[in-house]
């Protein structure tokens, strides 16, 4: 069930300071709108009730055994207590209008610089309507992209061109031959391979959609490959349009390179689903106490036009737990209003295999996903068509409810991934 939008903008931190919690949130709250770190002249009562941000809850959590990030001050009179405390804070609409890149500033804005912190986290945002209206959300999402890759009742097997740099265009496309022969419904660039003199994007771009579209002549099937259109806004416009005019359908960009502005215009340019990647996400949420949770970070994103959003996978090569990967996907999967759900596609990815399966079904409970695999894939034991086959027999083991090891007894791509794992 979908809560009701507020009329305001809610933000949901973790925070964690020397002050007493209130006092900190206060100062949250004054430093992300109306006020200073001094009283001036033109902040009058009437200005504060209408412009004023609000302490809409506070819960105090336990106390943390010392202080998690640098530079943090204390009060004069500091009893040597450091507090962790939940906090909803929200702003009148009127302060800034339905603006993402202005509502990035006012949620996260100078909070984490300020004094009295030693953590701050996002942990969550709710908006009103008016941002639903203002922006595009997903063009495709799941039912798009499910529509265009032709799988409707299972995940979309996927893989990422290895090695991720260094290929011709040419033997870029003799790989995604070699997949697409194999039965693969996903293929992205590495978000490395760009526009580099060894391998052009345009001609790329043709020699992989003359392989896709060859197929699919011959098969009735069009693998979905993402072709990686980050740059400047220019060069992101003319490359969509280029996949679009050979019959391309998805493209890829990479949030926090195009920043977003970046994805905001190139979801209102695009008229093919848009693979967004989170690479540099680490930077944002490695630390407990800093940053921001995915859960709070995608929302923007899908809110500028973002179809699939990686979430990781479980038992990831990066540092990231099971728990805070489905969460994430899970997010992804849950509507933002009831009159535009505003769905994206959770991309599992990371050190995935055929092993992740039965547990990435069981916990998500849903088979609306991409499960990209790079060297579950090319580093099968049997070559590139071997991996996409023990992915393929996996993921119907797992919605079956049938043991991978029993049916590893009658598959062998699927018993040779299972072994490679194991190694």
């Amino acid at each position: 069930m979908i809560a009701t939008p507020p009329t305001r903008i809610e933000a949901d931190y973790v925070i964690e300071t020397a002050f007493a919690p209130l006092q900190a949130a206060e100062a949250m709250a004054g430093e992300q709108s109306s006020g200073t770190f001094l009283p001036v002249p033109g902040e009058t009562p009437e200005l504060k009730e209408r412009s004023a941000a609000r302490i809409e809850h506070l819960e105090e959590l336990e106390d943390a055994p010392s202080a998690s990030l640098p530079g943090a001050a204390q009060p004069a009179d500091w009893d040597g207590r450091i507090h962790r405390a939940r906090v909803t804070l929200s702003w009148p609409l009127d302060n800034i209008g339905p603006s993402l890149p202005n509502l990035i500033a006012t949620i996260a804005g100078n909070l984490y610089e300020l004094r009295q912190f030693s953590g701050l986290r996002i942990e969550d945002l709710r908006l009103p309507t008016a941002y639903a209206d203002a922006y595009p959300g997903p063009k495709f999402g799941v039912e798009g992209t499910r529509r265009l890759s032709k799988v409707a009742d299972r995940p979309l097997i996927g893989t990422i061109i290895k090695p991720s740099i260094g290929y011709t265009a040419e033997e870029t496309a003799d790989m995604v031959h070699t997949l697409a022969e194999a039965g693969i419904d996903f293929i992205k660039d590495d978000e490395l391979q760009s526009d580099g003199s060894r391998c052009p994007f345009e001609e790329r771009a043709r020699a992989v959609m003359q392989v896709v579209n060859e197929h699919a002549e011959r098969t009735g099937k069009k693998v979905m490959f993402a072709f990686n259109i980050t740059g400047d806004l220019d060069q992101m416009r003319k490359r969509h349009d280029l996949v679009q005019e050979l019959g391309g359908t998805c493209v890829m960009a990479s949030l926090n390179a195009v920043g977003m502005v970046g994805m905001i215009e190139l979801g209102r340019h695009s008229q093919l689903p848009i693979h967004a990647h989170r690479n540099g996400w680490g930077s944002l949420s490695r630390h407990p106490l800093l940053g921001w949770s995915y859960v709070a970070w995608q929302k923007p994103w899908r809110l500028a036009g973002a179809d699939h959003m990686h979430v990781n996978g479980l038992s990831n090569k990066f540092c990231e737990n099971d728990e805070s990967v489905i969460a994430s996907a899970k997010a992804c999967l849950t509507p933002m209003w009831s009159h535009k759900p505003c769905v994206a596609m959770p991309v599992f990815s990371s050190g995935q295999s055929a092993k992740q399966a039965p547990e990435t079904y069981d916990r998500l409970k849903s088979t609306d996903l991409i499960f990209a695999a790079g060297g579950g894939v090319m580093g099968h034991k049997n070559g590139p068509a071997g991996g996409v086959a023990s992915l393929r027999a996996a993921w119907d083991a797992a919605i079956a409810g049938v043991p991978l090891e029993e049916r590893a007894a009658e598959d062998d791509a699927l018993a040779r991934a299972l072994e490679q794992n194991r190694a």
